[in-house]
């Protein structure tokens, strides 16, 4: 079993910044890849970016140039820079573990920008 906690969610105005940090407990050997969807009520979840345990990253095309993905493979966690943020990225954010074929989902944080 893997379990995974976020944090940094919160309220934020147009133009400011958050963290988003997703720390994975349990079986974490043989972990493939960290990442982050989002979703609007009423919409699909979305990809944002992800990152492999070797380092390579993946980022969204909408959240291209704000974002960035990093990750700590010693604490099994995965961060989410967010800078230059609009109302549209407005979402409850979800990490995701890839481990051995399986995918593992956070409960989510959520993100709110005012505009």
């Amino acid at each position: 079993q893997v379990q995974l906690v976020e944090s940094g969610g919160g309220l934020v105005q147009a133009g400011g910044s958050l963290r988003l940090s997703c720390a994975a407990s349990g079986n974490t050997f043989g972990i493939a890849a960290m990442g982050w969807h989002r979703q609007v009520p009423g919409k699909q979840r979305e990809f944002v970016a992800d990152i492999t345990s070797g380092g390579s990253t993946n980022v969204a095309g909408s959240v291209q140039g704000r974002f960035t993905i990093s990750r700590d493979n010693a604490r099994n966690t995965v961060y989410l820079q967010m800078n230059s943020l609009k109302p549209e990225d407005t979402a409850v954010y979800y990490c995701k573990l890839v481990r051995l074929g399986m995918d593992y989902w956070g409960k989510g944080t959520l993100v709110t920008v005012s505009s």
